[in-house]
């Protein structure tokens, strides 16, 4: 399904591209994105056209092809990035303004794509039943003693097998299957919901502790249908035994066919400036990457971490193998 916020259709058809815009193929409803597109036409008068799509991105664009109107694509994931790339759908950009706002870590050693914001992928804790020294490292997820305590979603999603994958970075195919055998050992119920529905289950007693995404703190502490849910738990930020916590990246990259392509490179940068960085961070309860800026008051409440260094692209090309052991243990049987 696409929902269209401009005719992008008549764009698609139009000769010749128009000068004073960009448009832009998103995985984020426009609404979350209005506070930096309207910000970049503000600074700049290039009008930006934003068509929310709910899946079928990279193969849109391939059917698209050298027709396609989208200038930039933004997605949430490393894994829907490193999809496009491979797709051969996104080109090679930079400039020393993107060079200056993203570290190594958090962009395509190639350019073909960009990040603007991270999330950390951490453990929700009961307040009542679980003291937080008790979650220090992603292995000890695997320890016995959480035996009927956790709670998670689908070990298929994206965000678990971003997960798995830094495992098999740190640790190898035979170390990664073990423990997410002992995960699997340790679940409270067949995984199940997203983020936010592991929540709720540690509120209601179903279990104590779970994964998830730290914006859904946010998203939760601002809808009073799920402030209790929220409210019920600790933010606890777990690394790995011989790493860092790991992170996962909203992030934006240019379209092969890229009609307007100059001005896509003017939103690229705006992007990623720690100006836009802060807007979308603030809207979204992320954390900014740019040089110089600094999470909101309530992200920042949660705590501090250091983000695992390992470049996202090492783990998305680890994906297929992390599909491949989450399917051998059969972690959502």
């Amino acid at each position: 399904m696409l929902r269209l916020t401009t005719a992008l259709t008549a764009i698609a058809i139009a000769a010749p591209a128009l000068a004073q815009e960009v448009n832009l193929y998103s995985y984020r409803q426009p609404e979350l994105l209005a506070p930096l597109t309207d910000a970049f036409t503000a600074e700049t008068g290039i009008k930006v056209n934003v068509a929310f799509l709910e899946k079928g991105m990279v193969e849109r664009l391939k059917a698209e092809g050298a027709r396609s109107p989208a200038d930039l694509i933004f997605t949430v994931d490393i894994s829907r990035l490193a999809e496009a790339v491979d797709a051969g759908v996104t080109q090679a950009v930079t400039s020393e303004a993107l060079a200056a706002n993203v570290p190594d870590a958090y962009h395509d050693p190639e350019g073909h794509w960009w990040g603007l914001t991270t999330r950390a992928r951490i453990v929700y804790a009961s307040k009542d039943r679980v003291d937080p020294s008790e979650v220090t490292t992603y292995e000890d997820l695997a320890d016995p003693k959480w035996q009927g305590r956790i709670c998670t979603r689908s070990g298929t999603h994206s965000y678990t097998i971003g997960l798995v994958s830094a495992m098999l970075h740190h640790h190898g195919e035979e170390y990664t299957k073990t423990w997410l055998e002992g995960v699997k050992a340790n679940l409270a119920r067949k995984p199940q919901g997203n983020d936010r529905a592991q929540v709720k289950a540690i509120w209601s007693g179903e279990c104590d502790i779970s994964l998830g995404n730290t914006y859904y703190m946010g998203q939760m502490l601002t809808d009073p249908e799920q402030q209790d849910w929220a409210n019920s738990v600790n933010v606890l930020f777990p690394t790995f035994e011989n790493g860092g916590t790991h992170v996962n990246i909203s992030g934006v990259a240019m379209t092969a066919a890229a009609p307007n392509r100059e001005n896509a490179l003017k939103m690229m940068e705006f992007l990623t400036s720690p100006k836009a960085q802060q807007i979308y961070a603030e809207a979204n309860y992320e954390y900014p990457i740019a040089p110089g800026t600094e999470p909101d008051a309530l992200t920042n409440s949660w705590g501090t971490f250091t983000a695992d260094d390992v470049n996202l692209m090492t783990l998305a090309a680890l994906r297929a193998d992390a599909l491949k052991l989450v399917e051998t243990v059969d972690f959502d049987g």
